[in-house]
């Protein structure tokens, strides 16, 4: 298969996380902050996702990531230089063939099993990232909701598994050899399957519940656990998400933090 690398230049350092999932793909030129400040945090950040790190992990656990090559100053700003890959993201799939959406889904489910089947001792723990995203929304939750998630959260079985904290259709491009590719792991971390597969399913759910209902079934039964446990970790997943500040989801989410409705 033909690669080719592209620049993605960054439109800041707090936006660089989502541009570089979105933008790894496509040829991208969004606006830049052209300063040395911003060059350091993103090399920071670069560094805390990728080491190249967070993407370097997991391609050495097994999995099939693509390559950051450098980051350098184009003159219009700071840029990121990936290797591209031909091919469609399987939301592009799913879109494009809703006759075969089962067996798409089948096959979505298969590729994030594959992922939480191998470990990496380097990466952050998830319960570390989710307590710290809880304690973050004391204007967004009360004291007693926040409590209350902490309290569920720390009962919830320790795993080592590598979860990639942002797997949806859109991070999942098969390439034209039928090669699959998982991008943005800004989020990765060691955890629970099960909140990689709740946050999976909460993002289905905003934009299409059959669709949810359908991958949390299809992953429920490939990997033997009950939907009730993937369900209790709803709530925690819902704040960390609420955390990226979207504000047509805020009420969405706030719904599936309130955590008496799941006991």
């Amino acid at each position: 298969m033909k690669k080719k690398t592209l620049g993605i230049i960054i439109v800041s350092v707090l936006g660089a996380a989502a541009i570089f999932c979105s933008a790894m793909f496509t040829h991208q030129y969004l606006d830049a902050k052209s300063n040395k400040a911003a060059f350091d945090d993103l090399t920071n950040l670069i560094t805390e996702i990728d080491k190249p790190q967070k993407a370097t992990e997991a391609e050495e656990s097994g999995l099939n990531v693509p390559a950051l090559l450098e980051v350098k100053n184009t003159g219009e700003g700071w840029a990121l230089v990936i290797e591209a890959v031909e091919g469609k993201t399987m939301a592009q799939l799913m879109a494009e063939q809703p006759e075969n959406l089962e067996a798409l889904m089948t096959q979505f489910v298969e590729i994030q099993s594959d992922i939480h089947r191998r470990t990496c001792k380097q990466m952050g723990r998830l319960k570390d990232k989710l307590n710290a995203q809880i304690s973050s929304l004391r204007d967004e939750l009360d004291a007693s909701t926040r409590y209350e998630l902490h309290v569920r959260l720390e009962n919830m079985k320790p795993h080592t598994k590598i979860t990639h904290g942002d797997f949806n259709p859109t991070n999942v491009l098969i390439g034209e050899d039928g090669k699959v590719y998982i991008l943005d792991w800004a989020h990765a971390a060691i955890g629970n399957a099960s909140a990689d597969a709740a946050m999976t399913y909460l993002q289905f759910a905003l934009e299409d519940q059959k669709k949810a209902d359908l991958y949390l079934k299809l992953f429920c039964k490939k990997n033997d656990i009950a939907m009730q446990y993937v369900q209790r970790w709803l709530p925690i997943v819902a704040a960390a998400q609420m955390t990226k500040k979207h504000g047509a989801e805020k009420a969405f989410l706030t719904h599936w933090t309130q955590v008496v409705e799941f006991e």
